[in-house]
């Protein structure tokens, strides 16, 4: 019998012991290491809606609709008085609270199409690029936007560039809008469902032969239209844009919201244990709106009320999901719209007929498209519970800010840009916010100072029929003090020329003065 040398025993014991402590070691320090994520790198949720005014929500003065679940987070969090989108559109606001540049400096960040190419360059900065940077997973759940691929998408293969090469690890979107095709789901740059024996066309210029549209079947209608959306026909609701197969695809208006917040739980529930960066785009209140039968007709103002209400209820349940997963502590939550309220925005849905005394601008001038306030004047919150004191806040603050302040918040690098750092002003540390703005509408520009606003002159319609909102456009300056007149019935522009001329100098110096090199909008 052969007896082990006992001095190597030893030092194999040893060895074993030694490698056992050093893992014991790593796997301490790794659970320090994750702990210390957990309290320095809070995750933080954007909550973004879609054409809710500033007058829309029971916390910013309405009354005819209550919506408790947002009137948490802002009587919990900063609700914000001066809180503005970068445009009184859709496309441009997304493009800057997602780049920390005002859109005006892109001249293709105007209205797209749903085949429009991607308008955030690979390479650029992005909200998402800065939480990678620092270690987070990033997410868009709900509306995109703002453009895929090259401008010749094949739907029936992977689309890319899409969100996920801007930044995102994970993106759930609508390319678009809800009124435009195409109407699928795209899950990381896949559409969702897609039968290959059911390949899907897209045109916004020509139909395909046979398909019906609004012109020729309007006996397919569950929803009439009113100016454009009468293009393809899908679920009984005319569209702008032609589209044809992808049958299996094709979302159910009435399901969206609650698929899109299914997708946002799921979302935080597998990436509860890591810092995460969430995108929420909801659709409501943009057209067609489609409640869920559960809020069909529960407002009294009509399908634009009603949703409201559902989106108000989605909220409440995301904001469920953190609570009950453990995260709402550690969770800045930033709520607001990517502009301003269009009651008729191209279907019959009664939302003029029945608003009442309701008003979505909240008292503001305009409306979505508008040059005026309640084009961009906008409902803005933060909450974060037990870090943000309850508290309403008049600092001016914008949501091109996010950038700049996103940074400060988790210690990440950018590049100087139009985003300014007013973290302090986020957190309701500080009632001191950005000090001017520029704001646009349909590639027009006005700037805010202080208490004032001065729009310059511009040609074009005042007043857009089809929408019944005032542009804000006219051939003389226009001066406004905003602190007594929010509601902009006095142009001080003659009145006060000392004022105007400090304004239109900051404005220029700015902006530059070769600002009248702009488009009129197409309603459709």
């Amino acid at each position: 019998m052969i007896f082990p040398n006992p001095n190597k025993f030893k030092y194999l014991l040893l060895a074993v012991l030694s490698i056992t402590f050093i893992h014991c070691k790593s796997d301490k320090k790794q659970a320090e290491i994750k702990a210390e994520k957990t309290i320095t790198q809070p995750n933080v949720v954007v909550i973004y809606l879609d054409d809710l005014g500033y007058g829309d929500l029971s916390c910013y003065g309405a009354t005819a609709l209550q919506t408790p679940n947002i009137d948490k987070l802002a009587n919990g969090g900063v609700r914000f008085t001066n809180g503005y989108a970068t445009s009184a559109t859709c496309t441009p606001s997304r493009y800057g609270i997602l780049t920390g540049v005002y859109p005006w400096r892109n001249k293709d960040a105007k209205i797209l199409p749903g085949t429009a190419p991607l308008l955030i360059s690979t390479t650029q900065e992005t909200l998402p690029k800065l939480f990678k940077s620092k270690g987070y997973e990033t997410a868009v759940v709900g509306k995109w936007h703002l453009g895929l691929g090259s401008g010749h998408v094949d739907w029936n293969k992977h689309i890319s560039p899409s969100p996920n090469e801007v930044g995102f690890d994970y993106s759930y979107i609508m390319a678009a809008t809800q009124d435009r095709v195409p109407t699928v789901y795209i899950e990381n740059g896949d559409v969702v469902g897609l039968d290959p024996n059911d390949p899907i066309e897209v045109n916004y210029n020509k139909n395909f032969e046979g398909e019906p549209t609004a012109i020729t079947n309007p006996e397919m209608l569950k929803m009439k239209w009113h100016h454009g959306h009468n293009n393809s026909i899908v679920n009984g609701i005319p569209r702008i844009g032609y589209m044809k197969g992808g049958e299996a695809a094709k979302w159910k208006d009435i399901d969206m919201a609650d698929h899109f917040l299914e997708k946002a739980q799921t979302y935080v529930k597998n990436h509860k244990d890591q810092p995460f960066f969430l995108y929420y785009a909801l659709q409501q209140p943009h057209v067609p709106r489609t409640p869920h039968p559960r809020f069909e007709g529960k407002s009294g103002l009509g399908p634009r009320g009603d949703v409201i209400l559902e989106a108000d209820w989605v909220i409440g349940e995301f904001i469920n999901t953190l609570k009950s997963e453990g995260l709402l502590e550690n969770t800045l939550i930033v709520f607001s719209s990517d502009n301003g309220p269009v009651l008729n925005d191209g279907y019959e849905d009664d939302a003029v007929e029945k608003l009442g005394d309701h008003d979505p601008k909240g008292g503001l001038r305009g409306g979505k498209y508008s040059l005026f306030e309640a084009g961009t004047h906008v409902p803005f919150i933060t909450y974060w519970q037990g870090k943000i004191k309850p508290q309403v806040s008049d600092a001016l603050v914008c949501q091109v800010d996010l950038m700049a302040s996103f940074a400060t918040l988790i210690d990440g690098d950018i590049k100087p840009s139009d985003s300014k750092d007013i973290l302090k002003a986020f957190l309701g540390e500080s009632q001191k916010g950005r000090e001017s703005l520029i704001l646009e509408a349909n590639t027009r520009t006005a700037y805010r100072e202080g208490d004032w606003i001065m729009i310059p002159p511009y040609e074009g319609k005042s007043y857009y029929e089809d929408v019944q909102i005032e542009i804000g456009i006219s051939p003389e300056y226009q001066l406004y003090n905003l602190k007594t007149d929010p509601g902009q019935q006095q142009n001080l522009a003659e009145s006060n020329p000392e004022q105007l001329k400090r304004m239109v100098e900051h404005f220029n110096a700015k902006r530059g003065n070769a600002y009248s090199n702009i488009e009129d909008l197409e309603l459709k």
